[in-house]
C-alpha cells in the first residue's frame, strides 16, 4: 500500500507534464517574410527620425506610409512625411520611377510632382534598412546577435549595398563606404519585423549634404498590417515634371 501511495504523486506529475502542449518553435524570419510577399499586398509603417551632433538631439522628420510587395521585396511605396518645421511632403515609387511632391521642392508652375529614379530610400531621414527585402533581412540576421525576439548588430554601407536595392539606388552610396550602421530588429510572434531602429554617423558626405557631416542620423520604424491589401499608383502624368528649375 505504501508503495502505491508513494507512486501516485510521481504518476500525477508525469501525466501533468505530458498534458502541457509543446511550445512551438519561433518562426524563421526569412521564411515568414517570403510567405508574406504576395503582389498586391504590403505592410504599413510609421517612423520618427532624429539628428544629433553627439550632444543635442533634434527630431527631424516623422513619416507614415505603405510598402507594396513584389515576390522578392518592394514593388512600390507611398510615404507621407512632415519635417521638424511642419513642412509636409510625399514620395511615391512605382517600378523604376519615384515621384516627389510638397513645398520643399521648387516645382515649375502647373506641376505638382517631380519624377526621378525609383525603388530606393525616399529621403535621407527615411529608414536606411528595409526588412521587406529578403536579401537585406537575411544579411541583418546573419550579422546580428539574437536575444529573445530582438536581433542587434552592425552592417557597413559596403555590405548593405551588396544586398539592398533600397540602399544601393540611393545617394548614400556616395558617402563613406566604411560607415557603420547599428541596428536592432524586433520580431513579432509570426517572425515578422514589428520594429526596426537604426543609426549611423555621416562621414565623407557629398557636397550637396555638407551640413550632415559628423551628425548621427537615427530612425525608429514600426511595422503593422503585414500582408494587408495595398495599392500604390503613380500620379497623373499631367502634373509630373522630370526637371526642376535651376
Amino acid at each position: 500500500m505504501n508503495r502505491t501511495i508513494t507512486a501516485l504523486p510521481v504518476l500525477a506529475a508525469v501525466l501533468l507534464l505530458s498534458a502541457v502542449p509543446a511550445q512551438a518553435a519561433a518562426p524563421e524570419p526569412v521564411r515568414a517574410l517570403k510567405a508574406t510577399l504576395v503582389p498586391g499586398h504590403g505592410v504599413h509603417f510609421t517612423e520618427v527620425a532624429t539628428w544629433s551632433n553627439g550632444l543635442d538631439t533634434l527630431q527631424t522628420d516623422t513619416a507614415q506610409g505603405v510598402l507594396q510587395f513584389s515576390k522578392k521585396g518592394v514593388a512600390g511605396y507611398d510615404v507621407r512625411s512632415t519635417t521638424w518645421d511642419d513642412e509636409k511632403y510625399r514620395a511615391v515609387s512605382v517600378g523604376d520611377t519615384a515621384y516627389y511632391s510638397g513645398a520643399i521642392y521648387q516645382l515649375p508652375k502647373g506641376k505638382t510632382w517631380f519624377a526621378t529614379g525609383g525603388g530606393a530610400l525616399p529621403t535621407i531621414y527615411g529608414q536606411i534598412l528595409n526588412p521587406v527585402e529578403l536579401t537585406t533581412l537575411s544579411a541583418l540576421l546573419k550579422k546580428g546577435t539574437k536575444a529573445g525576439n530582438k536581433i542587434t548588430g552592425k552592417i557597413t554601407f559596403t555590405d548593405l549595398a551588396k544586398v539592398s536595392q533600397w540602399f544601393s539606388r540611393s545617394v548614400l552610396t556616395d558617402w563613406d563606404d566604411d560607415t557603420e550602421i547599428s541596428y536592432t530588429l524586433t520580431l513579432n510572434s509570426a517572425g515578422l519585423v514589428s520594429k526596426l531602429s537604426s543609426s549611423y554617423r555621416a562621414k565623407d558626405v557629398t557636397e550637396d549634404f555638407a551640413e550632415f557631416e559628423g551628425g548621427i542620423i537615427a530612425v525608429d520604424t514600426r511595422y503593422s498590417g503585414w500582408g494587408s491589401k495595398v495599392s500604390v499608383k503613380a500620379p497623373d502624368p499631367k502634373g509630373v515634371t522630370y526637371k526642376l528649375p535651376e
